[in-house]
């Protein structure tokens, strides 16, 4: 494992066949890990006990931050529909060192009762893209990208479970673009005690993407 905290996580052993079914690191995976990036200080300060990414893909950006806030520091979580992403981040977090727990569920449906206010941090990179509303909800690597009426079917379910998960003083990390409109999202974050800020956005191609913080107001 890289002595540097802030390298991005060695992912070599996954091959072409792999993500074939699995998301490969792209432009908004990097993106999310120059905002944790970023964030370290703030992160730091929370002293996390918990941390949970939703849709983990490769495992590439919750190993980031297991190895970036240390593999001692706080038990690290992540969930998948897809049980090729799962087996794909316990790799990937054992490549890098680090121990990360794989959970097969629909975003955090079997981890609310176990993690009920636990979380202090929770990342998720969601299926954003505007698509067709029959795309969402495949258990393959479609999931990882078809987002339905404007890229937000998947994340609209989630924002209601947030208050459920995370802790008093907990963070929530979101990938979005531009069509996903903030400005709803804040709306909806708002309505549960939760302030928005905008940690860092990129244009990507045709995408602008952003990540988004969310901490108690």
């Amino acid at each position: 494992m890289s002595d540097d905290k802030y390298s991005t996580p060695d992912f070599s052993h996954l091959r072409e066949k792999d993500f074939e079914h699995v998301y490969e690191p792209a432009e908004d995976t990097f993106l999310f890990l120059d905002a944790l990036t970023q964030e370290h200080d703030y992160i730091k300060e929370a002293r996390p006990a918990c941390c949970l990414e939703i849709g983990c893909g490769s495992g590439v950006c919750i190993t980031f931050l297991a190895k970036m806030l240390g593999p001692a520091a706080a038990m690290y979580w992540c969930t998948d529909i897809n049980p090729l992403a799962a087996r794909a981040t316990e790799k990937t977090a054992k490549q890098n060192g680090v121990t990360v727990l794989p959970v097969l569920t629909d975003l955090v449906s079997c981890l609310k009762t176990r993690l009920k206010h636990q979380v202090d941090v929770l990342l998720f990179n969601p299926p954003y893209v505007v698509t067709p509303s029959e795309e969402v909800g495949s258990s393959g690597i479609e999931a990882s990208w078809a987002g339905g009426c404007h890229g937000r079917e998947v994340m609209d379910r989630l924002f209601s479970q947030i208050p459920e998960i995370l802790s008093p003083h907990g963070i929530f990390y979101l990938v979005i673009i531009k069509e996903n409109n903030a400005d709803e999202i804040e709306e909806i974050m708002k309505s549960y005690g939760y302030k928005m800020w905008t940690v860092i956005s990129r244009r990507s191609g045709p995408e602008f993407l952003s990540i988004l913080k969310f901490a108690k107001s």
